[in-house]
């Protein structure tokens, strides 16, 4: 036989019961889920826009305050509670610097405490109080660590800060500003690049002792 002859013979019975099996299986499962998805989906479906409809179907709700404020969301089960306040609820004042818990840029207060906002998934905050440095001032008065940190010079940049005046308040909140050398183990987590340490220090013990925090 040769070759070209070989390459336009029909497929044997075997290949045929294969290839029919996987074919009615795909078609199966295809109208299967056609027949359960809703209308708009199917819709969706002709126009070419799977990958939205993917998104819908992995979203889960979550509720939470942030800055005093009832927030009702749909937000994919990977989504750090970081991305769906800057990219959801548009509060960019909160910072990605490293991603990966290092750097502090990225604090806020949860239930009142302090936590790397990059390292937590915004599901596992459902029914939790958020507080983000655009929460702090009332109106156009500043919180006192807000006013200290421009009193006392403690940014130059500015990326750090919000994160760094998170920290603070939490810091004098959690009983460690007792000392320079306290609020520096205390504030250790958040990293200026532009080294204003010694004046974020003199911030926090402005507000520690005249218990303003």
């Amino acid at each position: 036989m040769m070759p070209d002859e070989k390459k336009c013979m029909p497929p044997d019975d075997e290949q045929l019961l294969t290839g029919t099996r996987r074919d009615f299986l795909k078609q199966s499962t295809f109208l299967t889920a056609i027949a359960l998805a809703p209308a708009g989906v199917v819709k969706a479906a002709e126009n070419q826009l799977d990958e939205k409809i993917a998104a819908v179907f992995e979203k889960m709700p979550l509720s939470m305050e942030v800055n005093g404020l009832p927030r009702l969301l749909s937000v994919e089960p990977r989504s750090t509670l970081l991305d769906v306040l800057r990219e959801q609820l548009d509060l960019t004042g909160t910072k990605k610097g490293c991603d990966r818990g290092q750097c502090g840029a990225c604090t806020v207060h949860v239930n009142g405490k302090r936590i790397n906002s990059c390292l937590s998934l915004a599901i596992t905050n459902n029914g939790k109080k958020i507080t983000t440095i655009e929460g702090l001032a009332k109106g156009d008065e500043l919180h006192p660590m807000q006013q200290a940190f421009i009193d006392h010079d403690g940014f130059q940049c500015g990326y750090c800060t919000s994160g760094q005046i998170m920290s603070a308040i939490a810091c004098i909140h959690e009983g460690h500003a007792g000392s320079e050398t306290e609020i520096r183990e205390f504030m250790s987590g958040n990293i200026c690049r532009c080294g204003a340490y010694p004046n974020i220090v003199n911030a926090i013990q402005d507000v520690a002792g005249g218990n303003k925090a």
